[in-house]
């Protein structure tokens, strides 16, 4: 049974295929999440659910039929862009789309807060998100996890897992863990456009093919397997620096509106 994308080794037909693996990881977060938010006596709470749904919807693209087929065993460039969501775009919704008091209930338990707190600190979540990145984009991993359902299951959630981590850092959504202050985060964004570099000018500038299951598979578009790959690794660099550069520009503008906010009645003292 086919209950996850992977590399098939056959032409690519554009024939739909269905991947309950996929749907079925999504109704569990999606039942999770409303049932959590129905147990939840948190004002307003419900008005982040269609954050939260854009995350979910994100997540379904990048794991279901075309991108997760394509990504897991054709086109390198498409196996990047799954790399962007699973990372860099459905963490943020989904973190910001999840209610503080929902936040609290899981962290409520002493256990939970430790572990949460080691592994929200900054310097665990930049390892952990950029060894998952570089691992995950090795020719050795790649060419083994994509090729079994289970292996490209595993890639998948660990991109997941480790964006979550990452995007926790940013977006501090739990005051009481003590979250780093706007200049922190501002420089934790950057210090992380540097690692994908390595990755990034890895697939831009080889010669040659670097990962198998993509040089032997059936071509779907015109571009050559080598091209594909510098097509992933610009890919890589340019969208992902850009999100990351981007969301780094909103902080900076936060950080000032938050420092005019405290400043202000500072001056209306002086002024009295």
């Amino acid at each position: 049974m086919t209950w996850w994308c992977s590399a098939r080794g056959g032409p690519w037909d554009w024939a739909w295929q269905a991947y309950p693996g996929v749907w079925l990881l999504v109704a569990i977060i999606t039942a999770s999440y409303f049932w959590q938010l129905h147990r939840l006596a948190e004002p307003g709470a419900g008005r982040r659910a269609p954050v939260f749904l854009l995350g979910v919807l994100l997540l379904w693209l990048a794991a279901d039929w075309p991108l997760g087929p394509l990504g897991a065993g054709y086109l390198a460039s498409v196996h990047t862009v799954q790399w962007l969501l699973f990372s860099l775009a459905a963490p943020p919704l989904l973190l910001a789309g999840l209610p503080p008091g929902m936040l609290r209930r899981w962290v409520a338990r002493a256990w939970r807060r430790r572990v949460t707190r080691f592994l929200t600190r900054p310097l665990v979540a930049f390892a952990v998100f950029n060894i998952v990145l570089v691992a995950t984009h090795l020719p050795a991993a790649v060419d083994v996890l994509a090729v079994t359902q289970l292996g490209s299951f595993a890639m998948d959630m660990a991109w997941l897992g480790a964006g979550m981590l990452f995007w926790w850092q940013v977006l501090g959504p739990l005051p009481e863990l003590d979250p780093m202050p706007y200049p922190g985060r501002i420089v934790f964004l950057l210090a992380n456009v540097f690692v994908p570099t390595v990755p990034a000018a890895f697939l831009t500038f080889a010669d040659y093919p670097i990962y198998a299951v993509y040089e032997l598979a059936p071509r779907v578009t015109a571009l050559s397997a080598t091209q594909d790959q510098q097509l992933a690794g610009l890919t890589m660099k340019i969208v992902g620096g850009l999100w990351i550069f981007g969301t780094a520009s909103v902080l900076f503008f936060r950080w000032y509106r938050a420092e005019e906010e405290a400043e202000a009645p500072v001056s209306e003292r002086a002024r009295g």
